[in-house]
Parts: C-alpha cells; sequence; structure tokens
C-alpha cells in the first residue's frame, strides 16, 4: 500500500464505544472467574434468560387472549346493534312487540322502549 493512502474507518459514537468497551469488560472479567464463580454467574445467567423467555411468553399470551375477548365483544356489540336496527325496522312497519321480540330474541321490554 502506499504512503499516500489513507483508510477511512467510521468512528462509532462515543455511546456506542462506550458499551462496547463495557460489554468487553464483563468478558474480562467473568472469564477471569474461579470455576465456581463461573457456575454461579452461568446458573444466574440461564434464570435470567429463563425469565425474559417466560415473561415474553406470558406477555404474548396476555395479547392473544385481549384481542380474543376484543373480537369477541365487538361482535356481541355488532349482533346487538344488528338485533336493535332490526327491530326499529320491524317496529317501524307495524310489526307487534311479540313478535319481534320472537324474531330478534331481544326482550319485550326493550323493544317497547324503542
Amino acid at each position: 500500500m502506499s504512503g499516500n493512502k489513507i483508510l477511512y474507518r467510521p468512528t462509532l459514537p462515543f455511546k456506542a464505544r462506550k458499551a462496547v468497551f463495557e460489554k468487553l469488560e464483563d468478558i474480562a472479567d467473568v472469564a477471569s472467574m474461579s470455576p465456581e464463580d463461573r457456575e454461579r454467574y452461568d446458573n444466574s445467567v440461564k434464570v435470567y434468560r429463563d425469565y425474559l423467555v417466560t415473561m415474553d411468553a406470558a406477555e404474548q399470551k396476555g395479547i392473544k387472549e385481549g384481542l380474543e375477548k376484543g373480537i369477541e365483544k365487538g361482535m356481541k356489540e355488532g349482533t346487538q346493534r344488528a338485533q336493535l336496527k332490526i327491530a326499529r325496522n320491524m317496529k317501524a312497519k307495524g310489526i307487534d312487540n311479540q313478535s319481534i321480540a320472537e324474531c330478534t330474541d331481544l326482550p319485550l321490554s326493550i323493544i317497547e322502549g324503542l
């Protein structure tokens, strides 16, 4: 390589460089542990990772259950709105309240209140 050429090496921002050196320091600390300390460290890391996986699974389960309940609630509300719309239309056509209640499965008290 000739002496005039300068290689461009992008530098990391200070925060990123600091994080890299902190990670290297952690690795060096772990490498210098006694076998007993290393085993305890490895076990604690395993427990922590298991905890993270468990929490992630619980979060995903909660999201899934929340979506299912939300969809169920939305379907129920949509059905109720449709039943009320049908009942109003039937009532506007002069159909008696008892027949409307039988056709829409709405309580007679609700139909009378329309």
